[in-house]
């Protein structure tokens, strides 16, 4: 290839990527109000299941939204690759973290869970609340007897 085809294919080129790349950028929004009736179908799976249900709700590139329902406490967790951040939508619940898990198993690649979580730090949670867990902390919800707990969830990943 010449050096003028060069100096003119390559910067139209990179012109093209960003705009295919600009035409599948979105912004997305979600109300409390929405998240939450949205969350009345989870509750309805949790019912059926073991009283947890969970729901992607967009992919991006180097991270993804969730929403998820709890009415009884969850296994240990950790993320390889992934830190959690939990907006707590309404509910109450509490989340172990740190520590060790016991049991632990891997669930697929970069995912690891056990029967629980030992040692580690306790934090009380309501609605309002946001929780950052960092990329490979041990971690468990934790829900009382009577009690649920509707958070939303952003899983971002991170390099190490």
């Amino acid at each position: 290839m010449s050096r003028m085809a060069r100096r003119v294919l390559i910067p139209a080129f990179v012109i093209f990527a960003m705009g295919v790349y600009g035409q599948t950028m979105k912004s997305d929004h979600w109300s409390t109000a929405d998240l939450q009736e949205r969350a009345k179908h989870l509750q309805e799976l949790a019912a059926k299941s073991d009283g947890s249900a969970s729901e992607t709700l967009e992919q991006y590139p180097h991270h993804y939204t969730m929403l998820a329902f709890r009415q009884h406490s969850g296994g240990g967790e950790l993320h390889q690759h992934f830190a959690d951040i939990f907006y707590i939508l309404e509910g109450r619940a509490s989340v172990l973290t740190g520590g060790r898990l016991i049991e632990q198993k891997e669930s697929g690649p970069g995912e690891i869970r056990g029967k629980a979580v030992e040692g580690g730090s306790r934090q009380e949670l309501k609605a309002g609340d946001v929780v950052h867990i960092p990329a490979g902390m041990p971690h468990q919800m934790l829900v009382a007897e009577g009690e649920s707990i509707t958070y939303y969830v952003v899983k971002v990943e991170e390099s190490r």
